[in-house]
């Protein structure tokens, strides 16, 4: 249990500390990278075209996308961190060797009533799997040979017992996720917004410069649009980590409750 509160503390801390720093790293990118007066025709960042020349024109067509730039910058930034870091708690989580292979291991050794075998290769597998099958069968351990309560009490200890495993294991696995899904919701709305207040000023400009210019006009929009492309760009990446995690959740879900059936029906089948 205290196992469980200080990581899920120190989890707590890691998001505490990335959200102010992504951003930090982000205006930081925005104001001397792409903003660098190198990238701007007489150095100047704020009336100057980008220079035609890569990658300064690139670099300044996306430092004109305005101040959602940075935003966007950090919503990108976030979901590769959270999607690393959801990728190293996950294979954590899944333990060291395939999962069908170890609950076949368990329940070979579980039907030649070999428990503390048992309980040695969840020691070896680690992982969320081998945690919740490791308590069900110290459980069983203490609860198989108990004359002092019957068939039916042993059972529903053991599952009481596997249930309160998984309960301590299963937050750990989807946390974090909400992060990403919010990322691949607000990632596009957010460009959106960038292209539109770019598309209002590049207009404006037009009607106020008299005569109308084309080059002008197509600069401000290819500016403008940059924010939807660093908004879509987000939003892909993170739908398709946030999907990715899903399966591999669901994966380690079923093989727990692999690990708790099997257990159960072992104690079930004696007599």
């Amino acid at each position: 249990m205290s196992n469980e509160t200080s990581t899920g503390k120190g989890s707590s801390l890691f998001v505490a500390i990335v959200f102010p720093l992504v951003l930090i790293v982000s205006v930081a990118i925005y104001m001397f990278v792409l903003g660098d007066p190198a990238n701007f025709e007489n150095g100047d960042p704020v009336k100057g075209h980008p220079i035609a020349e890569n990658p300064g024109k690139l670099y300044g067509t996306i430092y004109k996308g305005g101040f959602i730039v940075p935003i966007l910058i950090s919503v990108n930034l976030i979901i590769i961190i959270f999607s690393v870091e959801r990728f190293i708690t996950l294979n954590r989580a899944k333990g060291k060797g395939r999962i069908e292979a170890f609950l076949g291991q368990v329940r070979s050794y579980l039907s030649n009533d070999q428990v503390d075998e048992a309980v040695n290769v969840c020691d070896e597998q680690k992982g969320s799997v081998a945690n919740v099958m490791r308590s069900g069968l110290q459980k069983y351990k203490q609860v198989l040979r108990d004359a002092s309560h019957d068939k039916e009490t042993r059972l529903q200890a053991v599952k009481q017992e596997l249930e309160e495993a998984t309960a301590l294991e299963l937050p750990m696995l989807s946390k974090n996720l909400v992060i990403l899904s919010t990322c691949a919701s607000i990632s596009t709305l957010l460009g959106l917004i960038g292209t539109v207040l770019g598309m209002i000023r590049a207009f404006s400009a037009l009607a106020t410069a008299g005569t109308p210019d084309a080059s002008a006009l197509s600069t401000g929009i290819s500016e403008a649009l940059i924010n939807t492309a660093l908004g879509i760009t987000g939003s892909c990446v993170a739908i398709i980590m946030f999907n990715f995690f899903s399966t591999k959740i669901d994966a380690i879900t079923h093989g727990i409750d692999e690990a708790g059936f099997s257990v159960s029906q072992t104690l079930a089948s004696h007599k």
